[in-house]
């Protein structure tokens, strides 16, 4: 039975976790950061999003819920939790609606293990869009008085429609406006009100106008309204129609609201408001003012504040009689709250206070919550007296209102490390029988030390003879404690249980001690019970088992009612006891299964609480001094009652003037007589029983008149400082406090403040000025009101200590030209004062010119200061300023010194508008001698007149530029001048203009009317004016009508001006017309009348233009060998924009295609044609494209066809040569056409007819040769017999002509002679090539070869083969010439002579820069002069400083190009390499430039910054971006002593301000800003000082005295750093001396190549000519010393080495190189200059591909280590530059140069001293070398270096370079040996160079 479910659940208990707790574990409570509104109203067709985000340690969970506190989920389409904590409702339909999701109000609720918090409440109401109307009813009204139409808008959209207009059937518009003076005012609650209504208004209807504030629509009224007007029979009583007496409203803060008195009477009313003091019946008649405003009996209250808030009185009386209205107004602020501390962290037992402030009207409820809890607490201070474990959390205060709240959260957390108690050991449930003694032991730890105490069924145990215990503390601080029963019997059992408690908590075991033996009950004890409480008993019964246990009353088992519950384990509860009903005595029987019971009796005592009769001092209000009382009365509770009354919760004395009396047994009087101010507040009584204690409060207001808390007394404020004046009163109702100030010196004429004056506020009564100046200094009025009594005034003077002040900021003052003057300035404030002058911002130096003189005197009250200048000159009319210094601060007061003179002759007189009689002109006011022109005089005479005898005048004010003169004759001529007149004198007369007068419109249209198309877009229309006689005046221009002939709209008009070359012809371009379309155009002349009329409509087309298309479908057939058919589809009618005129079709041979020159053009009218006279079998290539009289169209895509074969021409030569007395060689070369694929020769030979007259034989003999055969030895032939011979060729087509014939005999006698011909032969580079050199004779001839013109001497290369030919292998371009073979033997000799042309790839063309914009570069392309070859075409390489290479391909006939799209003011390096059918050239000299456009102009401090007491203001704007637009901003500030710099943003946007916040006032403080753009990034470093807590400047720092002195003991003071660090220094001198001289020595024993690295052996550096090394350096501008482009987020650090104050850009920052002398233009170098410049191709480079790395940190480099050396077959392209490659690079060129690692590993340091041979090349590798490439060399030509003595190693150089051997490159070393050419040799000296390191 002890084990069942329900027993165990009754005994389980809650035990604590070992826990500690201190205050610094890093955890932080949530806190709203994106806190959601009070309400979300939106539109069903739009959606809305609900943002709620929080922080906290650790991250909180964002959970939405309901107002109940039920969890929000999503539901499909209607709304979802975003997992960012976002609110999503989608757009929905309106039939999904629902208002449990749509019209609901939501909490989002922020938790994390530290505690939870509550959003405001979120009012979510969706507007589901729906059709609705808005109507304007009649309005009747009695004539004279004012008429109110109200807009009638639907209820369900009230709350989103709102009036913006009002408009009338008459076309009338009427918009809310500030104009309170007109007939109709449109109110700001949307009535249109309007006055003094007359008969006329009733024929007018009006309709308003609304706007939707959710979905922005706009709609009229569906019905207009209109206003009744009635005449009044006799007096009528003012009246309110359909009106309440009383009315209540409400409105938000800063809004504009109307009250309505819309009463109705006749006479006419007048209508008076007033407003009651809070409180109270006395009310006060409303001020008008700017704020305030009456119209009629409409009260407007613009910008509504909380203290407008309360009763309003309307007021309307006339002769008969009054009527009023009330009208409550409730000014609502929005609600914001702050709980103070936000964090607070308290120890065990101490207490925590937390103080809720708030804001906002009204606040009708406040509220607690904890962790989410309601704490039931009411007061705006939550106090905890005594801190426990389970305190600890988040805190809210709620403020509420009607309609809406806020809340502010607070944490707190538990100070100090603590432990609640925790049960390290207990005991368990036992069952025993009667005799042995029973020990139990409870363990607990805790701290503080816990106290273990024992219960058997709820009773305390204490020690006895049976039962002892026993409690000690271990050396761990354990509590153990026994409890030993000894000789246990059956009474002994029970539930035992152990507590161990601390003061931060406690925790408690039990378990039950069964005994066998028989049912015993403990005796209970008399319970007593409160009424309405629940009792709660457990039978404490004893004995093993029980087998049941039941309660009774009076003889019956309980339970008898719904009240009563009893469970089986003996438990008995009754609910909300009651005397009369639950007062009695139980019984408890408690049986076991054999029968025996126990019974214990437990007597219930219901006691009843004192029930109290609510009391209060009544309803009419008490004022000082008057009496109050109150009864205290209980209505009901157990007697004896003690009644006791409170005040402010603390028991009332007698002093205080109250007195008590007990009325009967049962009630209590209070009485106060007389009352005073502090009898104020709450009243408690309290009436105490046996049962416990009740009571009740009331308030008590007595209403008191203002008395003075805090009188303002006058007060002396410093300029510039802020200023607080407190004036407190109290009373009730509280006071109200308002500051006014006198309008001039003296007390009195007190006005409000300005209410646009930001810098004067008065809150709570205080008056503050904040920057208080002169002009605050006066008089001030503090009254005190609050409707009781006459009020409290207060008079006090605020006096401004100021520094020297002048009263005139800014005058002028004038002199006369060459005449002296006296600047004077008066400044005023606490002597001495010191005043100094400037002119235009400059300082005034009367030594500097001696006619400026100085002059200073001392006033009582300040300074005087005379500027004199004896003689002023025009150069004198500037701005001198007076500087005024004293110890308070300066001021400054400037004056304008205008130098007078006469006026310049006004200019520019022109005619505006002239007629028969008038004229009127105009003019430009001339320099007016800084004098007001007064008058200008236009004078005027007829043509023929003179000015001296026939002139007139008309006067005109000077301040007019524009005049007439009337009077005038008609068609007259007349000349016109002006003169302008000022103080000084009279100007010089302007320029004569010349009118004519009488004009009329023109009568004869404008003829000769041409229309002329221009091209494809423009038409020139040309005529001539009209007939002279039909001018009718001066034609000032025409008008040009112009439209599509198609068109029946009207003419579009062009005004072309007259040209009065007489019979001159007109014309006037139309442009961006159709093209080829036909327009209409009309033209008639106008004059100041009027336009004459139109000449006749002419029509034309605009020009055709091309088509956008090109043919389609193109193709070829081949006909003939000579022939090939192209045919094609014509392109769309609708793309030709013209008549095709034709067609062009563009060919030739398809090997030369890309020369233009070798192209042939057929032009033909039809879809296809044939083109005649082609190659015979050649391939060609062919476009077609359309063309139009405006040009041709678009090229179709090539296609190609090959003509057919043919018959081949003859051999071009043929010999004959004799081989021996019956051998004849014949040999030949192919034909020039061979028209085909040559398949054989045929050798044809006969014998000649030895007699003349006599038959030849017929058929002459024939042999078939091979096509590659070029000889053939005919044999078996009869001695000295003649021989013809010819030869033909034969493709598959047939057999060709015949060659011509040579005869020739056998002979006995062989000269030598050769079988080759002279021939040409073209080779490619690095191809082997074979000249022939067949000879013959007998006796074997000998053969001697010559190469141009030097005998043949064979090498590896070229050598002479058996059989007489000379091979060369691998031609390069220096085998280019003439070679020559010769035989000779004893008969005789021959020659044979080839010329050698060898096809490369091109040289470096030749690239020229011509200019640049902010985004492009234009440069001039040349190829080399030195070319064979045919150019391709160019590639363009070019790329961006931090970019990657791009290319751009450009034909060969390109001489300029322009880079299009580039980045502004970027550094750009360009190189050129040209193509050709051999392959790609040398790249050109690199191009260095930038386009336009430079990095950021860093402005003036006082301009950029803006400083503050804890921030300062950073103006961006004042930055240039020198063209170039800015990126981004990084801001940067330490302390003036400070090391580290403080990045506050590296990714500030351009435009508007930057704030830097939490600085320290009066510090001074270095500002670091980096401003980025394309072009660079220019650095700023400003030195600042924050103000002062009042406002005020700190004095300058104090430099340090540089006295040898104080360096000394500096360095003395620092020894322990001074000693290592220059010990330090030392070794690394000495180090590095060492390191440099062993190297020069090594380095001097060894053949070095840096400076000719891959050279062949024709190459040398070439110091002496300019088209070497100096154009290479020329061409190049160094790289911006390979820095990267600040990142932003990096915390780069323009390294320690900048100085204080300078400014570091981008070109200038050189501080982490120890040197920077790079060979070549410099980047400090104005790169305007270097644009000026121009590379130049190489002399004697081959050409090849050079290869390298990209990056996209730097530049590439070019000369020096940076350049190209010039040799035939060396090239290398330059590395990057990359700053973070500074460090070792053991594998970085791994990739590149194999298992040989960095090519520098070899050579060892960079800054070594050593001596480099120019011209030895013994030791460059061959291909394939295990040997490594060495180094790229420095060029040794420093004419552009800065140091003129030394080539200097720069520490940047810590980069390294790739070198890759060109393509065609030769590096044998057998070669390296032969003698250079007589160019080369005379460069070969050995020139040395000192590489010198710099420490």
């Amino acid at each position: 039975m002890w084990r069942s479910p329900l027993l165990a659940a009754s005994l389980l208990l809650l035990v604590a976790a070992p826990t500690a707790f201190g205050a610094d574990d890093g955890s932080m409570g949530p806190v709203f950061m994106r806190e959601p509104p009070n309400r979300v109203d939106f539109s069903n067709t739009t959606g809305a999003q609900v943002e709620c985000s929080a922080r906290g340690s650790p991250a909180p969970e964002i959970i939405w819920v309901r107002a109940d506190g039920t969890a929000v989920g999503d539901v499909p389409g209607l709304r979802q939790v975003m997992p960012n904590g976002n609110l999503v409702f989608p757009p929905f339909r309106a039939e999904d609606y629902r208002q449990e999701v749509h019209a609901q109000v939501y909490v989002c609720l922020a938790r994390n293990s530290v505690g939870s918090i509550h959003s405001r409440d979120v009012h979510v109401r969706a507007v589901v869009q729906q059709e609705y109307d808005t109507d304007v009813n009649k309005e009747y009204v009695i004539r004279g008085n004012s008429g109110v139409l109200k807009c009638q808008v639907p209820s369900f959209v009230a709350d989103f429609v709102h009036v913006v207009s009002w408009q009338t059937d008459k076309g009338e518009t009427f918009v809310i406006d500030q104009n309170y003076d007109g007939k109709y005012l449109v109110l700001p609650s949307g009535e249109l009100h309007i006055r003094d209504v007359g008969p006329e208004d009733g024929y007018k209807s009006y309709q308003c106008r609304t706007k939707h504030r959710l979905t922005g629509e706009t709609r009229l009224s569906a019905t207009k309204g209109r206003l009744v007007i009635t005449e009044p029979v006799g007096s009528v009583l003012p009246k309110f129609p359909t009106m309440d007496k009383s009315r209540t409203f409400d409105t938000k803060l800063d809004h504009s609201l109307t009250i309505l008195c819309p009463a109705q009477a006749f006479p006419v009313p007048s209508y008076r408001w007033y407003k009651f003091a809070e409180g109270t019946a006395k009310k006060v008649a409303v001020s008008l003012n700017d704020r305030v405003k009456q119209v009629s009996g409409t009260l407007i209250i613009k910008e509504a504040k909380v203290e407008d808030s309360g009763k309003y009185l309307c007021v309307v009386n006339n002769s008969v009689g009054g009527e009023s209205v009330e009208t409550v107004l409730t000014v609502t602020a929005p609600l914001s709250a702050t709980v103070e501390p936000e964090t607070q962290t308290v120890d065990f037992g101490r207490p925590a206070v937390f103080t809720c402030n708030f804001e906002g009207n009204p606040v009708k409820t406040i509220g607690w919550l904890k962790d989410g809890k309601n704490l039931n607490h009411e007061d705006a201070t939550l106090r905890i007296d005594s801190v426990k474990k389970e305190d600890k959390g988040m805190y809210q205060c709620f403020v509420r209102n009607d309609q809406e709240s806020a809340q502010a959260s607070a944490e707190l957390k538990l100070g100090g490390r603590f432990e609640p108690p925790q049960f390290r050991h207990t005991f368990g449930e036992e069952t025993l029988q009667p005799g042995p003694s029973v020990f139990l032991k409870c363990v607990a730890s805790g701290n503080p030390t816990p106290e273990i105490t024992w219960e058997l069924d709820g009773k305390k145990l204490t020690n006895n003879d049976r039962l002892q215990v026993g409690q000690y503390v271990t050396v761990n601080g354990d509590v153990v404690s026994h409890l030993n029963v000894s000789s246990i019997i059956t009474n002994d059992g029970g539930l035992y249980k152990c507590i161990a408690s601390s003061k931060v908590g406690f925790t408690e075991h039990a378990a039950r001690v069964n005994v066998y033996g028989l049912p015993f009950i403990r005796p209970m004890e008399k319970k007593a019970i409160v009424a309405g409480e629940n009792l709660f008993v457990t039978c404490p019964v004893a004995g093993y088992p029980i087998e049941n246990i039941v309660w009774e009353r009076d003889g019956r088992v309980l339970p008898i009612n719904r009240k009563q519950k009893v469970f089986p384990n003996g438990t008995l509860i009754i609910e909300n006891v009651e005397r009369q009903s639950d007062q009695a005595t139980y019984t408890c029987v408690a049986r076991n299964s054999q029968g025996y019971s126990a019974r214990g009796t437990l007597e219930v005592q219901v006691m009843v609480l004192p029930k109290m009769v609510p009391f209060s001092f009544g309803d009419e209000p008490i004022y000082y001094g008057q009496a109050a009382q109150a009864t205290c009365l209980v209505s009901e509770g157990d007697l004896p009652l003690e009644i006791t009354w409170s005040f402010q919760g603390s028991n009332l004395s007698t002093q205080m003037g109250i007195s008590t009396t007990k009325v009967g047994r049962k009630a209590s009087l209070l009485l106060i007589d007389p009352t005073l101010p502090g009898h104020t507040g709450n009243y408690t009584c309290t009436a105490k029983n046996k049962a416990g204690i009740s009571n009740l409060t009331a308030s008590l207001h007595i209403y008191v008149p203002p008395r003075w808390i805090l009188e303002p007394t006058d007060k002396a404020f410093a300029q510039a400082s802020n200023a607080k004046v407190e004036c407190k009163a109290d009373g009730f109702p509280k006071p109200q406090v308002t500051w006014k100030k006198a309008a001039g010196v003296v007390p009195g004429d007190y006005k409000d403040f300005k209410a646009n004056d930001p810098n004067v506020k008065v809150e709570d009564g205080t008056l503050s000025i904040s920057d208080i100046q002169k002009a605050n200094e006066g008089y001030y009025l503090c009254e005190a009101t609050n409707g009781i009594g006459s009020g409290l005034s207060a008079v006090m003077l605020i006096s401004v200590q100021a520094p020297p002040s002048f009263e005139v900021k800014l005058r002028n003052q004038t002199s006369r030209r060459r005449e002296p003057t006296v600047l004077q300035c008066e400044a005023k404030g606490e002597k001495p004062i010191g005043i100094l002058w400037n002119m235009n911002n400059k300082r005034l130096d009367p030594k500097s010119d001696s006619r400026y003189t100085i002059r200073e005197e001392i006033l009582p009250n300040g300074v005087l200061s005379d500027l004199s200048i004896k003689r002023t000159e025009r150069s004198d009319s500037a701005l001198f300023t007076c500087v005024a210094t004293n110890a308070f601060g300066s001021d400054d007061s400037s004056i304008n010194l205008i130098v007078q003179e006469i006026p310049e002759a006004p200019y520019d007189l022109k005619v505006l508008d002239k007629s028969g009689r008038s004229v009127q002109l105009s003019w430009e006011p001339p320099y007016d001698g800084n004098s007001p022109i007064k008058k200008y005089s236009l004078e005027y005479k007829v043509s023929k007149g003179t000015w001296e005898s026939d002139i007139d005048r008309v006067m005109v004010p000077g301040e007019s530029t524009v005049a007439g003169i009337f009077n005038l004759r008609p068609a007259t001529t007349y000349s016109i001048r002006i003169v302008a007149e000022n103080e000084m004198g009279s100007s010089e007369p302007s320029d004569t203009v010349t009118i004519i007068t009488a004009e009329e419109a023109p009568s004869g249209p404008p003829t000769d009317v041409k229309v002329e198309p221009v091209d494809q877009k423009t038409l020139k229309i040309s005529w001539k004016p009209p007939e002279r006689d039909e001018w009718n005046g001066d034609i000032l221009g025409y008008y040009v009508g112009y439209k599509l002939s198609s068109s029946d709209k009207p003419y579009l008009f062009e005004t072309v001006e007259f040209s009065k070359e007489e019979g001159k012809e007109h014309h006037l371009q139309i442009a961006e017309l159709k093209t080829y379309t036909q327009y209409s155009v009309i033209v008639q002349a106008f004059n100041k009348v009027g336009a004459g009329p139109m000449s006749e409509e002419t029509r034309q087309y605009t020009a055709e233009g091309v088509p956008e298309q090109s043919p389609q479908d193109t193709a070829c057939t081949t006909l003939t060998s000579q022939t090939i058919r192209v045919s094609w589809v014509s392109p769309s009618l609708t793309s030709a924009n013209g008549i095709l005129k034709g067609y062009k079709v563009i060919y030739g041979p398809s090997d030369t295609w890309y020369d233009e020159n070798t192209k042939d053009t057929k032009i033909t009218s039809s879809s296809e044609t044939i083109l005649h006279g082609l190659h015979k079998y050649t391939n060609y290539s062919m476009m077609v494209l359309a063309f139009t009289s405006g040009g041709d169209g678009v090229k179709s895509i090539p296609i190609h066809c090959q003509t057919e074969q043919d018959a081949p021409e003859p051999p071009s030569a043929l010999k004959a040569l004799v081989m021996s007395e019956s051998s004849i060689l014949v040999s030949w070369k192919p034909p020039e056409q061979p028209n085909g694929i040559v398949t054989q020769y045929t050798v044809y030979f006969r014998e000649e007819t030895p007699v003349e007259g006599e038959a030849r034989e017929n058929a002459p003999k024939s042999e078939k040769v091979p096509p590659f055969q070029m000889s053939y030895e005919a044999s078996g032939l009869k001695k000295k017999t003649n021989y013809e011979f010819w030869v033909t060729a034969s493709t598959n087509i047939g057999e060709g002509q015949q060659s011509k014939s040579v005869i020739l005999a056998p002979s006995t006698r062989v000269p030598a002679k050769i079988a080759s011909f002279d021939d040409t032969f073209t080779a490619t580079y690095k191809e082997d090539v074979k000249l022939p050199c067949l000879a013959v004779g007998m006796p074997a001839p000998d053969m001697q070869w010559k190469v141009k013109g030097t005998l043949f001497q064979q090498n590896d290369r070229m050598r002479q083969l058996p059989e007489g030919s000379l091979q060369i292998k691998g031609v390069t371009r220096g085998d280019a010439g003439e070679y020559s073979c010769y035989v000779e033997n004893s008969f005789g000799h021959d020659t044979v002579t080839h010329q050698l042309v060898v096809h490369a790839p091109p040289h470096s063309p030749q690239v020229t820069l011509t200019s640049t914009t902010t985004s492009s570069i234009t440069m001039k392309l040349k190829p080399h002069a030195t070319d064979t070859a045919p150019l391709h075409g160019y590639t363009i390489h070019y790329k961006p400083e931090f970019g990657e290479w791009e290319t751009v391909q450009v034909g060969s006939q390109t001489t300029k190009y322009t880079l299009e799209n580039l980045w502004c003011g970027t550094r750009y390096q360009i190189y050129v390499t040209a193509y050709n059918g051999i392959g790609t050239g040398e790249r050109s000299d690199y191009l260095n430039t930038r386009t336009k456009g430079s990095k950021p102009v860093i402005p003036e401090a006082t301009r950029f910054i803006e400083v503050s007491t804890n921030s300062i203001t950073l103006h961006l704007s004042a930055w240039l971006d020198g063209g170039c637009p800015m990126l981004y901003f990084v801001v940067e500030h330490k302390k003036r002593h400070q090391q580290e710099w403080t990045q506050v943003s590296n990714n500030v946007k351009p435009g508007g301000n930057f704030v830097v916040l939490d600085l320290d006032p009066a510090s001074w403080y270095h500002l670091r800003v980096t401003a980025h753009n394309n072009a660079g990034f220019a650095v700023a470093e400003f030195e600042f000082a924050t103000l002062t807590i009042t406002g005020g400047t700190i004095a300058p720092a104090r430099e340090l005295p540089d006295k040898k002195n104080d360096i000394l003991h500096l360095m003395l003071s620092n020894l322990n750093l001074v000693v290592p660090v220059g010990a330090a220094v030392l070794v690394i001198i000495l180090a590095i001396f060492v390191i440099c001289l062993l190297r020069g020595k090594s380095d001097s024993q060894k053949d070095d190549v840096v400076y000719n690295q891959g050279a062949g052996p024709n190459s040398t550096m070439r110091k002496q000519h300019p088209q070497g090394g100096f154009t290479d350096e020329l061409g190049y501008i160094a790289p911006p010393n390979r820095k990267l482009p600040p990142v932003p987020g990096s915390n780069y650090n323009t390294c320690d080495r900048i100085k204080r104050g300078t400014v570091i850009s981008m070109e200038d920052e050189i501080c982490p190189y120890a040197t920077f002398h790079l060979l070549g233009f410099r980047e400090e170098m104005d790169p305007n200059k270097a644009m000026n410049f121009q590379t130049f191709p190489h002399q004697n480079g081959h050409g090849g591909h050079a290869h390298s790395r990209n990056s996209s940190q730097s530049m590439p480099r070019a000369n020096g280590r940076y350049s190209r050396v010039n040799g035939p077959n060396s090239a290398f392209s330059p590395e990057y530059d990359d700053p973070a490659n500074c460090e070792p690079e053991e594998d970085q060129y791994g990739s590149q140069y194999g298992p040989y690692g960095a090519p520098y590993d070899h050579y060892g340091s960079r800054n070594s001293v050593s001596r480099r041979s120019v011209g030895s090349a013994r030791n460059l590798p061959m291909n394939g070398s295990p040997e490594p490439p060495p180094p790229p060399p420095r060029n040794h030509d420093n004419s552009f270096n800065d140091s003129k003595d030394s080539n200097e190693i720069s520490e940047a150089e810590c980069d390294r370079d790739q070198l890759v051997n060109r393509n065609y490159g030769e590096t044998k070393p057998e070669d390296s040996n032969n003698s250079n050419t007589t160019e080369e040799t005379s460069d070969s000296a050995q020139p040395t160079i000192l590489w010198q390191c710099n420490l």
